[in-house]
Order: C-alpha cells, then sequence, then structure tokens
C-alpha cells in the first residue's frame, strides 16, 4: 500500500501536498508551523487539513506495522503462499489484515481445535467433499472404529476410545462452523450486509428497578410513606423513549449511539443488533453447498446445521461487537467534531478590553464571592456578600457592590451561571435600575449609565480553582475567589482564561464522559493549541498555560521561560529566547512567529512574521522606499503591483509574501475581532415573563446534532431544534450557527415544570 498516494485521495489533495507535509512532520515540525509557515511547500494546507492528514498517517502506518506481523507470523508457521501475501498486501484497513490472519492466529482452546485434537479432521474433510453414499452416521462409527485400530502413539487413543459417532459428527460439525467463521470473505460480506440492512435495537431492561427495590434502593418520603428512589426513576425517564427503540444501523445518528450506550452501561436498556439472519444463511449455505440444486441428501442437514452454528456462534456475535465498535466510533468522531468546533468557537470569542471587570461567583449558603479585576487582569480586591438564601443581606450587599463600583470605577459585571446565578441576576438588575435612577455627581450618573452585566458559562471554574495551577497563580486566595476571578477574566480574555482549564470540562460538547478521552483530550488539546497559535500570545505577560500550547512549547519550556522572564526582565527580542534554558533552534524555529513582542529593539517582533523571513521583509521595504519602522508597514500592501515578480526578487514564495502584506497591513491584527461580541445586558427576564412569538436577543452556548441552546437571558438555556434554525435544509446545526454567534430567536414555547424552552430561528412555531 502506498500511504502518500492512499492519503492524497482519502483527503482530496494532490500527492505532492501529502508527500510534502508527512516530510515536514517526520522533521519534527508542529501542524501550526507547517500550516503557518510552509504553505508553499504544502499547496496551502490548513491547521485542519494537515490535523486530519496525521490522524490518517498514524493509521496506515499502524496497519503497515500489523501487516508486517502478520505476514511474519504466516510465514514462520510455514503457510504463506503467493496468494495470501498478495491478499495481505492489498488490505488497506486493519479490519481487513485481522479477517486475513483470523485462520492463522493462535487460537485458545477452542471446540472445533479439542476436535482437531481428536482426530476428526479427516471426517470435517470427509464431509465437506459431499461425496457420501450413505448417512454420516454410519461412517462416523466407522470412523472411530478405524481411529480404534491405528496403534497409540500419543495420548489420543483414550481420547478416540471415548468417542461415540455421534460426539465425533458434532465435533466435525464444530470444525466445519470454525472453517465457516474464519473464511474472510464471508465476514466482509455478512459485515457488508449487517451495515447495510441491518438495525439497531433496545428494550428496556426492566429488572433495574426491581433490584432497587428487592436491595432495599428506597427513601422515606416527607410524608412518611415509601418510594422508589427518585434519582433511580429521574434517570430511567431519560431512555424511555429507547424503551422499544429500532433504527437502521446506516442512518443512525451519533447522538443516538451514545444515548443507547449510556443507557446500557446504566442498566436501563438492552441493546442487539438485528441482522438480516436468513439472507446471511442462505448466502453461507450456498456458498457451502456445492450444488445447491440437487445437493448430498446425507452431508446437507449437517452442513446446514455448521452454518446455523458457525453464524449463531461464532460470526454473528464477533460482527455485533464489530458494529457496535464501529457505531460507537463513528459517533464518538462525529461528537468529538461538533466539541471540536464548539470549543474553537468559545475560545475565539473576542477580549473585551479596557474594562475594569467584577467577576461574581454566585452562591447560596456560603455567600457570592467578587473580584475586580482591571483591564490587565491583575486583581485589585476580592470579597464575600450573602444577599441570597438563605441570610437574604441584600441591602448590606448592594452597599458593599457600590463601594466596590465607586472606587475602582467598575464598567462591567461577569456573573457566572451556576447555582443561584438566577437569583443573583435578579440582584444585580435591581441594584443597576436603582443606581441609574438614584443620585449621584455626572461623573458617577455617567459611570452608572455604563454599567452592565454579562452571564458567563462557568463550566470548568470548580476544576480550576481547586488545581495545583489555580493554587501557585493565587496562593492566598480560597477557591471561591480564585473562580470570582476567573469568572472577571473569562470576559476579559477568553482564550488566556480558558487554557488553564482541560478542555473537557469547558461545557461545550455532548455525551463528552462517555467517549474515549484519550482520543477525545487529544483532539481538543490540538483545538487549543490551533487556537492560541492562531491568535498569539505576548512574551512578556503570557500565562505559562498559554505559552504551553504554543508551537514547538513543551510545559517544561514554558516554564522556563516565565522563570527567565522574572528573573531577568522582559525580552526585548525573539532572539533572547535562544538563552531561556532548553530552547534550542529547533523550538526557537518553532515558536518564534507566534510570540510577539511590543516595543522591543525590533520592530517585526511584534507581527507574526517569522524571523526566517526578517532580511525578505526589510528587502521589500527598502525596496519601496519605506522605512523599517511600524508607521511605514501599512504602505507596503498598496506599493506592491505584480506580486509574482516581487516574491521572485526577493527569493520568498507567493503564498509567504502574501501573508507578510497581509500582516504589515495589520500588525499582529486579533483574528477574534471578527467573532460577535457578547450581549450586554441591564435588566433580567424570568421564564414566567416569556409568551410563545416574543422576539429576543440570545447567545449560542453549546451546539449538539440535534440543536443549539441559547442563552436569552432567563438563567435556562432555550433549545432551538434543528429543525427551527434554517429556512434551508441543513444536515447539522454547524451549517448554520457557532457558539458565541448573538442570534435573534422567538419563543415557541415554556414548560416551567420541567424547565425547558423551546426556541426557533426561522419562524417555524
Amino acid at each position: 500500500m502506498n500511504i502518500i498516494r492512499t492519503i492524497a485521495e482519502q483527503l482530496g489533495i494532490r500527492q505532492g501536498q501529502a508527500e510534502a507535509a508527512v516530510r515536514l512532520i517526520d522533521e519534527g515540525n508542529t501542524i501550526p508551523f507547517i500550516a503557518r509557515y510552509r504553505k508553499e511547500q504544502t499547496g496551502a494546507l490548513d491547521d485542519e487539513q494537515l490535523r486530519a492528514l496525521h490522524e490518517k498517517l498514524l493509521y496506515l502506518r499502524g496497519v503497515e506495522e500489523r501487516r508486517a506481523a502478520v505476514l511474519a507470523s504466516i510465514e514462520e508457521q510455514g503457510k504463506l503462499t503467493g496468494e495470501l501475501r498478495a491478499q495481505l498486501e492489498a488490505a488497506e484497513t486493519l479490519v481487513a489484515v485481522e479477517d486475513i490472519y483470523r485462520p492463522f492466529r493462535p487460537k485458545r482452546r477452542t471446540r472445533a481445535g479439542i476436535a482437531r485434537e481428536r482426530g476428526l479432521q479427516p471426517l470435517a474433510d470427509y464431509i465437506l467433499e459431499q461425496t457420501a453414499s450413505e448417512p454420516l452416521e454410519k461412517t462416523a462409527a466407522e470412523f472411530v472404529l478405524r481411529m480404534k485400530e491405528i496403534p497409540p502413539e500419543d495420548a489420543e487413543e483414550s481420547a478416540a476410545e471415548a468417542l461415540t459417532a455421534e460426539e465425533a459428527l458434532a465435533g466435525a460439525r464444530d470444525i466445519i462452523a470454525e472453517m465457516i467463521s474464519d473464511n474472510a470473505d464471508y465476514r466482509a460480506w455478512i459485515r457488508e450486509k449487517t451495515w447495510a440492512e441491518g438495525t439497531l435495537a433496545s428494550e428496556e431492561k426492566t429488572e433495574k428497578a426491581a433490584k432497587a427495590e428487592k436491595t432495599g434502593k428506597a427513601e422515606k418520603t416527607a410524608g412518611g410513606g415509601t418510594a422508589v428512589n427518585k434519582k433511580l426513576a429521574d434517570r430511567r425517564a431519560v431512555y424511555e423513549m429507547y424503551f422499544h427503540f429500532e433504527e437502521a444501523l446506516r442512518t443512525l445518528p451519533g447522538h443516538r449511539i451514545l444515548a443507547v450506550n449510556r443507557g446500557e452501561n446504566e442498566k436501563f436498556l438492552t441493546v442487539r443488533v438485528l441482522a438480516p439472519a436468513e439472507e446471511i444463511l442462505d448466502y453461507l449455505r450456498l456458498r457451502l453447498i456445492r450444488d445447491p440444486e440437487r445437493p448430498n441428501p446425507y452431508t446437507e442437514p449437517l452442513l446446514c446445521a455448521a452454518v446455523q452454528d458457525g453464524y449463531a456462534r461464532l460470526i454473528a456475535p464477533a460482527i455485533e461487537r464489530e458494529i457496535r465498535s464501529a457505531l460507537t466510533e463513528r459517533a464518538e468522531d462525529g461528537a468529538i467534531a461538533v466539541f471540536r468546533e464548539n470549543l474553537s468557537q468559545l475560545l475565539m470569542q473576542p477580549p473585551i478590553t479596557g474594562q475594569v471587570v467584577l467577576g461574581w461567583d454566585p452562591a447560596f449558603r456560603t455567600g457570592c464571592k467578587l473580584a475586580v479585576v482591571d483591564p490587565t487582569g491583575k486583581v485589585l480586591d476580592t470579597t464575600v456578600i450573602y444577599p441570597t438564601e438563605p441570610q437574604n443581606r441584600v441591602t448590606e450587599a448592594k452597599a458593599v457592590l457600590k463601594k466596590l463600583i465607586d472606587r475602582y470605577r467598575v464598567t462591567l459585571i461577569s456573573l457566572g451561571n451556576g447555582t443561584a446565578s438566577r437569583e443573583s441576576e435578579q440582584i444585580i438588575a435591581a441594584f443597576l435600575r436603582e443606581l441609574q435612577s438614584g443620585p449621584g455627581t455626572a461623573e458617577e450618573k455617567r459611570v452608572y449609565a455604563q454599567l452592565r452585566y454579562v452571564i458567563v458559562n462557568e463550566a470548568g471554574a470548580s476544576v480550576y480553582s481547586a488545581s495545583r495551577l489555580a493554587t501557585e497563580e493565587f496562593p492566598h486566595f480560597d477557591v471561591g475567589q480564585r473562580s470570582a476571578a476567573s469568572m472577571a477574566r473569562r470576559l476579559q480574555d477568553p482564550l488566556a482564561e480558558l487554557v488553564k482549564i482541560d478542555p473537557r470540562s469547558v461545557g461545550v460538547g455532548q455525551y463528552q464522559h462517555d467517549m474515549d478521552q484519550k482520543k477525545l483530550g487529544t483532539a481538543l488539546g490540538g483545538v487549543v493549541e490551533a487556537c492560541v497559535n492562531r491568535v498569539g500570545v505576548d512574551l512578556n505577560t503570557a500565562s505559562f498555560s498559554l505559552l504551553s500550547y504554543i508551537s514547538g512549547i513543551s510545559r517544561t519550556l514554558a516554564k522556563n521561560i516565565v522563570s527567565c522572564r522574572e528573573e531577568k526582565g522582559a525580552f526585548r527580542s525573539r532572539r533572547e529566547l535562544l538563552h531561556v534554558s532548553g530552547l534550542g533552534p529547533k523550538a526557537f524555529e518553532q515558536c518564534a512567529g507566534f510570540l510577539r513582542i511590543s516595543g522591543g529593539t525590533e520592530p517585526l517582533d511584534a507581527t507574526s512574521v517569522h524571523p526566517e523571513n526578517y532580511s525578505a521583509v526589510k528587502k521589500l521595504l527598502q525596496g519601496l522606499g519605506l522605512s523599517d519602522e511600524p508607521s511605514s508597514f501599512r504602505m507596503a500592501k498598496l506599493l506592491v503591483k505584480d506580486r509574482k515578480r516581487e516574491a521572485e526578487r526577493l527569493g520568498i514564495g507567493e503564498l509567504t509574501l502574501a501573508d507578510i502584506l497581509g500582516e504589515l497591513e495589520k500588525p499582529a491584527r486579533d483574528p477574534r475581532e471578527d467573532m460577535p461580541a457578547p450581549v450586554l445586558r441591564s435588566d433580567v427576564l424570568s421564564m414566567e415573563d416569556l409568551r410563545p412569538g416574543m422576539e429576543l436577543k440570545g447567545t449560542v452556548r453549546n451546539i449538539v446534532d440535534f440543536g443549539a441552546f441559547v442563552d436569552i437571558g432567563v438563567h435556562q438555556d432555550g433549545l432551538v431544534h434543528i429543525s427551527r434554525i434554517s429556512n434551508r435544509f441543513i444536515r447539522h446545526p454547524l451549517e448554520a450557527v457557532h457558539v458565541g454567534d448573538v442570534v435573534t430567536v422567538t419563543v415557541v414555547s415554556v414548560d416551567a415544570a420541567r424547565k425547558r424552552i423551546a426556541l426557533s430561528m426561522n419562524g417555524k412555531m
């Protein structure tokens, strides 16, 4: 198998692009570096294409390694033929390789193996010839007698003596059944047939509730009676739609596969793959019986029984496991793709700069933690107020809020959306109304009039607050103070704050706890890496967490950079990175273009232009009659008339020149500027205020296969079903909407008891 050609065909790219990308990866270059600074070599493959290429490369190399191991194993057994070698070399998937290897794989002791040990292979071969002229019972009896007449050379004599004709035929049938099961062509056909026409079915596993009652999983109600555990009943209700469920394998959507898997794992569901068994058995009979029109009357019954047994006992369970595994993998890949897109949009939300933010971590009994953070992210003050149940010290809390706002000129309140968020929001909204309508100086009135609040997703905040990283960052704060500071910083710079949290904990996925955590972690880590490198970081202010995602910088190097910065002061140029312990020329090549230095000795260090191209940029500016001062940079793009000729003159590629000109036009431009800003609020709604037909603005918080969840300011996100997202047909919500989008929605229905809000974006009610 030609790996390069296969990758190119599967990704729909040129073979030269695939070859260049593979070479660059093998040379130790990172995906962000290749995507940004090696466009000429790869034909401008983007980050996403390169990651897909890398995944396929690892898979196909795994196939090659497994193929080599299988060839060696079969050759060692002395059974490798030219035809078998050709079959293996033509196999393009691990499944195909394993199907071919199955008859030669060392097996645990099977029924067929025991039958062979008892000397029944010749009887099985005779039956397969289908030339019998008398009942097989008579043939088997004679076969057993002949075996007893053979002088024993080992322990097989006792086995032969113990055999009856019926047992001999049963053993021969076991051998034939295993032979059918081991046939790679049969398995491939059955697998394909099951995929094409099979269904996944689930039923309620009713013994769950019965067992709960028997084992005492019951609790006293407030009235003193006994009830089935409410939590168990609530979980059971989640799976009611799958109690009598069946859907074709080929059309089964990923979210239903993962839901069924979870129900099965929680013992609420029994799940099966239903295959077209009769058609499969007919197929096997036609392949095994030499003359289906005039079958041998003596061997046909046993062969049909072997077919039935081979399929039911050996093939069907294995194919079901394979299909369930493949379904799960397909569903996980789909869910990961959605999670990746959601996470990317979340991380790329625009920062709110130049504002003093009050972070509010809501709670009931332990009080609401507050942290005031200046525009640079520095924590100025922290405190705790108790305006919610059970203390209800609202007046005192408002006095503390006013004091903080007046003292630090707070312009924005960032409220977490967790426990007590709705109650806190009502207090904030009432407080803002009082401030804006009450007495005050002209300056205070101006500040109060601009004061707004934003509800931020606090998913993962508790994980961060209790982490070692948070302890190192805020050694004198408790977890509540750290969480409040995180609420504020998430608004100021979502990317810089969210990289401190395991991306699996940021709350923008579906069924993320039910899938391969290693695969999910790798995929999401790639998203964070891509976003951080797309934006770039300030070398002199970036946290350890941000630096560790930069191309070519390991966690150890990130720590070394921070230590060097703290010991020797701010970096004045990118070249000074080479003085950092452990950071050599290769790491410098990979990371330098993604690190920014403002006000340093080299103006180009503030841009995404790579140091390897500095001489070309200076030659470009000189040729255009421009100075190498930042004030001249913007003119370069306007003055270059023939990019191809200019690129040749500079000795760089045309794509590289285009990137350089774009960067000089808008030095260190933040790509997040193109994303919609969060909705700033000054008042609050409740579910009771909502009416069907009401039109509202909201922010998309999460996207799943079946729709989008939108924050409309009532604490409970509303669901826009996929059928109500667009007036055109879409296969997935991501085709029309993304996390962070500010959208206009219409209220379709409100179910206050179940806390469900149905919304529409296309007017369909």
